[in-house]
């Protein structure tokens, strides 16, 4: 404006028409800097100040501090505000002007790769989110089931929470467990979660809250499909609500009746079936098993056509212990059955198989944490999407240096600089770590006692806890100041403070804090969907050709990474606090080829020498 002479008065007068109502105001609010442009007309008005001042096209939008959300058009019509503000980050800003076959062909691509991930997995994994089956198990929690006396059962309303992101078949519960069923998982949980044992029970292995939550789910689902109806979409058993009991999972005919059942809605058997076997294997175990020390349950069986009989049930309550042995034999064959025919419908490596290939995994994942800074906004004029930025850059840069699991990674305690930070008995207690200023070393410290960890007894802690200084690179420090300091707060927005590093975003309909297994898994995904994915639509997004997933992967990143790199797989459990036997199995993508180049790389220095 100034080389042109031309004030924002004039400004306006040239590229405002007759008839639009746009307020010159507008104009100079931008030249301040105390607003920026984010509507469709904005863009609009944008595109005539490049033609006035012959600029190249979209000179002006690529030094906005926050892109455009602003799409509209016929083809958006039928979609609803919520998910047509979820897809606008991904669409071009030219979207609105483009062909419909152009704009149909973008929302097509876009909901295949960018939200829901195009693998068969995920697909098969939507259809089954449609059909709801599930029983909850309302009160039935670990912190009030483990708290509660051995005499007394839980009340209360609280709603088990699915979590989708494990099975497909883990959704909200439709159908509320019937007193008695309800009862019986409580007593279950608190015979497994309990710092003791009630007297005269014996147990082996204790559950954690996690796992607990887990089998609450997982069994509803069977409960849940047992008592489906048999002419719906699930097609279940149809077993009446008042009837389902534990005590029928004594019976062989019940279980392959639902791992039969499963088979037929997957296609296949997988691991899942084996798991809920196993299940099975610890409750009705000699001495330790939950079922087989509760004979009590044989008294509310009753008859289910084709599944279980009269006679079974007077067999049952005759001898308990006999209906036990029998069963565990059935299922300890059934497993070996199963193991033998089944198949991986998730391949966890899939989403992020650009990162694997690649010479440097994370080098090539670090790209994506380039890329929020990038496109990180302007923190004067938008606080709180700059919180979110900076929340999302420090997920993945504190994952990509602790390789910790979801749970210790979200579950992480924060001491501002200067405060006392807990002592390792207090984080012990809590069975959480903390991140805190250590003066000794001038850097931050991440501290996590072992008992923290789902495998505190591997060889890996020797009952040691986990303590690292994070590096200062890559602008973490400033960072990671910056979000104590000013951003963590504008994202609490003056809700109560859960004490933990990682927050959510406090809004009007979500005064919580605190994330969950299930809202921390969405953060992360929702910043590889920004961030990580390349979209040749927009130009934004670090890597081509990765899809959604979860913190979960990056420890596949980390094992992945020092295996190409060095061959060990000893190292390679030291960046995830794991053992080598579970990165072999579970971890590390290494391939042959990985491994020969690997070997080529050392031979070939005796030639380059030479």
């Amino acid at each position: 404006m100034r080389r042109h002479g031309d004030s924002y008065w004039h400004l306006h007068r040239a590229v405002v028409r007759d008839g639009e109502t746009f307020d010159h105001s507008t104009i100079r609010h931008w030249l301040q800097g105390s607003k920026a442009p984010r509507s469709v007309a904005s863009m609009e008005l944008l595109g005539r100040i490049e033609r006035r001042y012959r600029l190249p096209e979209g000179y002006f939008k690529a030094t906005l501090p926050h892109p455009t959300r602003s799409v509209s058009g016929h083809i958006l019509d039928d979609i609803g505000p919520a998910e047509r503000r979820r897809l606008a980050w991904h669409l071009p800003d030219d979207f609105n002007y483009r062909p419909r076959e152009e704009q149909e062909e973008i929302l097509e691509w876009v909901r295949r790769v960018i939200v829901s991930g195009s693998t068969d997995y995920r697909r098969f994994q939507a259809a089954a989110l449609k059909q709801r089956y599930a029983i909850r198990f309302p009160g039935v929690t670990y912190g009030q089931a483990a708290a509660a006396n051995d005499g007394d059962h839980v009340d209360g309303a609280n709603e088990i929470e699915a979590t989708p992101f494990t099975d497909p078949d883990l959704i909200s519960g439709v159908i509320d467990a019937p007193p008695m069923l309800a009862m019986e998982m409580a007593d279950l949980i608190r015979f497994k979660t309990a710092t003791l044992t009630a007297f005269g029970l014996q147990r082996n292995g204790v559950w954690g809250e996690e796992t607990a939550s887990q089998k609450i789910e997982h069994l509803g689902l069977m409960f849940g499909a047992l008592a489906a109806h048999p002419r719906g979409n699930v097609r279940g058993y149809g077993v009446p609500t008042q009837h389902l009991t534990f005590g029928l999972l004594v019976f062989p005919s019940v279980w392959d009746w639902y791992v039969q059942w499963r088979e037929r809605r997957r296609g296949f058997y997988t691991t899942w079936e084996i798991d809920m076997l196993r299940i099975s294997l610890a409750l009705t175990r000699k001495d330790t098993g939950w079922l087989r020390q509760h004979a009590n349950l044989a008294a509310r069986l009753h008859p289910i056509a084709g599944l279980v009989s009269r006679m079974d049930i007077d067999r049952a309550k005759a001898d308990w212990d006999d209906a036990c042995d029998v069963y565990f034999k059935h299922a300890s064959s059934r497993v070996k059955e199963i193991q033998r025919v089944a198949r991986v419908h998730r391949d966890p490596f899939e989403p992020i198989m650009p990162v694997l290939e690649a010479d440097s995994p994370v080098g090539e994942y670090r790209k994506i944490t380039e890329e929020i800074l990038r496109l990180m906004p302007d923190e004067r004029l938008y606080r709180r999407p700059a919180a979110e930025n900076v929340r999302s850059f420090l997920m993945l840069r504190l994952g990509l240096h602790l390789g910790l699991r979801q749970k210790n990674l979200r579950q992480l305690m924060v001491c501002e600089r200067g405060h006392l930070p807990r002592s390792e008995r207090q984080l012990a207690d809590m069975k959480r770590g903390e991140i805190r200023w250590s003066d000794r070393d001038k850097g931050w410290e991440v501290l996590i006692p072992s008992v923290a960890f789902k495998n505190a007894n591997s060889s890996y802690f020797g009952n040691k806890p986990f303590r690292l200084i994070l590096p200062n690179l890559g602008g973490l420090y400033e960072k990671i100041q910056a979000y104590i300091d000013r951003h963590r707060r504008v994202l609490l927005a003056g809700t109560d403070d859960p004490g933990t590093f990682f927050v959510k975003t406090v809004k009007t309909t979500s005064r919580d804090a605190s994330y969950d297994q299930n809202t921390f898994y969405e953060a992360w995904r929702l910043t590889i969907q920004r961030y990580g994915i390349y979209n040749p639509y927009t130009k934004r997004g670090a890597i081509a050709g990765l899809l959604p997933h979860g913190p979960h992967n990056v420890r596949d990143v980390l094992a992945t990474h020092i295996l190409k790199q060095t061959g060990s797989y000893e190292q390679a459990s030291y960046a995830i606090q794991d053992t080598p036997d579970m990165v072999a199995h579970h971890y590390g993508r290494f391939l042959p080829q990985d491994k020969a180049a690997l070997a080529a790389r050392i031979l070939n220095q005796v030639w380059e020498a030479a």
